[in-house]
């Protein structure tokens, strides 16, 4: 089993991205009534739908101020855990470029 220092690859995660593998898990587990881990398909373990995928996507955006759309949409950045990590990462309000959260994006 991976330890948690493992999540998203080898790479070492900041503080924040623990907090939202531990937040995203309790959701996922909330939702689906099954305890998931971080490197886990949770779309391979069945009971998840294109709706929840949706359902996924607004919770992300709500919960981490991203605006997932376009090429971001693709089923991989949601497969796991470690994927919604780098994600929220690279769309998050500190990312360069990042719309509507001081970043430069659409400026």
């Amino acid at each position: 089993m991976t330890e948690t220092s493992d999540l998203v690859g080898s790479a070492a995660l900041a503080p924040a991205d623990h907090d939202v593998a531990a937040e995203l898990l309790e959701f996922l587990a909330a939702k689906a009534k099954k305890t998931l881990e971080h490197d886990q398909d949770i779309f391979a373990v069945g009971g998840m739908s294109s709706l929840f995928a949706m359902q996924l996507v607004v919770h992300l955006e709500k919960t981490y101020a991203v605006t997932i759309s376009g090429a971001d949409l693709m089923l991989d950045n949601f497969r796991t855990v470690d994927a919604m990590v780098r994600l929220v990462r690279r769309l998050g309000p500190s990312a360069p470029g990042a719309v509507g959260t001081g970043g430069t994006g659409g400026e």
